[in-house]
């Protein structure tokens, strides 16, 4: 036990001089920490603690689905379904297909021919993708079919609206630059989204709430059909441009968007590039459409009508629209990220301001010297020199695992502290089994060296087993909670991961140094 190799010992004192050196900068402050930073090296920057929305302030909004819209698209998209599901059995109906509060009906020429397309009227809203079961109730009287789209039908619709929103808002919020965002679902239909550091929520009302449904379609020509084409705003001049409705490119076909430059204007502008069948189709339609007008639709208004010019077969384009440099920017973050599947509704907006977050720092400030001052007096006054070492290692404790949480780029918040208070107990519980198993053993007549070989090597196994159990805890807590329950697991994982290095290696790595230097007669315990 008391043989510590000079390779260990150099190990370990260099990764709490390691550890040290990456908590530094969150101690000194932003205006340091910008000095430290000019006169370090590019590829050592120094990174500091990433506090959450209750540690620095920040922006909290909850968002609900609206519903009514879902119900909307849903009967839109079932009155489209079922016009091609007529077409293709060849079903004569009478007048066109009515829209109702939830559905749609039509009248059949022949009323017989409910029975032949009754089982695929049925299938048209699955009650969940790629599962049995209809979200459809479909009556038929006298050749009258009313199709109403059911109760089940559209939770499970609102409910997988609700995860893409999620997924469409992370990809976002993290390209606006921001740090450690949480947006969780809260509730059958609301999402949770915090920014910690972001004060200007009109940026972030501007970035999620905007729909950004990009379209790709030819403008109407004169003598085009009526129900073809329609009327849309344009954003760029007063009044309405006739433009078709068949979407001949979605913007689901775009893989990059970018802010830029155009090269003969230098207007802000957003380069564009389409997967390989987006680029296919965009060839198509340009290689076909030479001469005509190509409107580029976002969100029902059209943004730039240029003329094509001669084929596009690159799989590439401009945007152009008189955008602010802030305005491209924020246009191709909502590309990137892709379309809502719903419209949002603001239920509750919050700004957190730095000064409570302040507050909640001194308050974890204040529980951790508290917490710290007593263990610390408690080691001292039972264990003597080997107290004072136990308090070394605490403190080697508690920077490994800030270092960590740098490193990590992991967001401390108000529960993190309280998960790192409970740390320093579990560390000095550690040194407790170790010292009380070494007091026994010299107690019944050990030598010293063989006393602490035993309290070291009798008391590892039951560190570790404890420590396993607390971390199997943690971990649970991680996968299953959700914002400040994560927060907590991950600061107390990360304690309990340092916890066994300093506990045991650190401390029995100053006995060693210790009992080596003074060669003592009597244990000090």
């Amino acid at each position: 036990m008391l043989r510590f190799p000079l390779w260990k010992t150099i190990l370990t004192l260099a990764a709490t001089l390691i550890a040290i050196a990456i908590c530094v900068p969150s101690m000194i402050g932003p205006e340091n920490r910008a000095k430290l930073a000019a006169v370090l090296p590019s590829w050592l920057q120094p990174q500091s603690i990433v506090l959450g929305l209750d540690l620095q302030g920040g922006a909290h909004l909850l968002y609900e689905v609206d519903r009514a819209d879902v119900v909307k698209t849903m009967t839109q998209n079932l009155r489209d379904d079922l016009r091609r599901l007529l077409r293709e059995e060849k079903v004569g109906v009478s007048g066109g297909v009515g829209v109702t509060a939830r559905g749609v009906q039509v009248r059949l020429a022949d009323p017989k021919d409910f029975a032949r397309i009754q089982t695929k009227l049925s299938q048209l809203v699955p009650l969940a993708a790629n599962a049995p079961g209809s979200g459809l109730d479909v009556s038929n009287d006298d050749g009258l079919v009313r199709l109403t789209i059911t109760d089940a039908a559209i939770d499970n619709k609102v409910k997988r609206a609700v995860e893409q929103t999620i997924e469409v808002l992370n990809r976002r919020v993290n390209g606006l630059g921001t740090t450690e965002p949480n947006i969780q679902r809260q509730g059958a239909d609301r999402v949770l989204v915090e920014v910690p550091g972001l004060q200007d929520t009109n940026r972030l009302k501007e970035i999620v709430g905007t729909t950004a449904k990009l379209e790709f379609r030819l403008v109407g020509e004169p003598g085009a059909p009526p129900g073809d084409v329609e009327q849309l705003d344009q954003t760029d001049q007063p009044g309405k441009l006739p433009v078709e409705k068949q979407v001949m490119v979605e913007g689901e076909d775009l893989t990059d968007a970018q802010p830029g430059f155009d090269s003969r204007t230098n207007e802000p502008v957003v380069n564009f590039r389409f997967n390989i069948r987006g680029g296919q189709k965009f060839g198509q339609v340009t290689s076909a459409n030479v001469g005509r007008p190509f409107a580029i639709v976002l969100d029902n208004k059209v943004i730039s009508a240029p003329r094509i010019l001669g084929p596009i077969t690159g799989g590439s384009g401009q945007i152009s629209g008189r955008f602010t440099v802030e305005q491209a920017n924020n246009l191709s973050i909502l590309l990137r990220a892709g379309a809502l599947p719903a419209k949002l509704t603001i239920v509750e907006e919050r700004t957190v301001g730095p000064g409570l977050g302040q507050d909640s720092i001194d308050a974890g400030k204040r529980a951790a010297y508290w917490a710290a001052g007593l263990v610390v007096t408690y080691m001292l006054i039972t264990y003597g020199t080997f107290g004072v070492f136990a308090n070394l290692a605490l403190l080697i404790h508690i920077s490994m695992i800030f270092a960590m949480l740098v490193l990590l780029r992991a967001t401390l918040t108000l529960p993190g502290i309280a998960g790192i208070v409970l740390t320093i107990g579990m560390a000095v519980d550690s040194n407790v089994l170790i010292y009380e198993r070494i007091r026994e053993e010299s107690h019944a007549g050990r030598s010293i060296i063989s006393a602490l070989d035993a309290g070291f090597n009798r008391a590892f196994a039951t560190i570790v087993d404890s420590n396993v159990t607390m971390f199997v805890v943690a971990a649970i807590l991680y996968f299953l909670g959700s914002g400040p329950v994560r927060g907590f697991a991950v600061s107390l994982a990360l304690g309990i991961l340092t916890t066994i290095v300093t506990a045991v290696t650190m401390t029995r790595m100053m006995i060693a140094l210790w009992y080596k230097y003074r060669r003592p007669t009597k244990l000090p315990i």
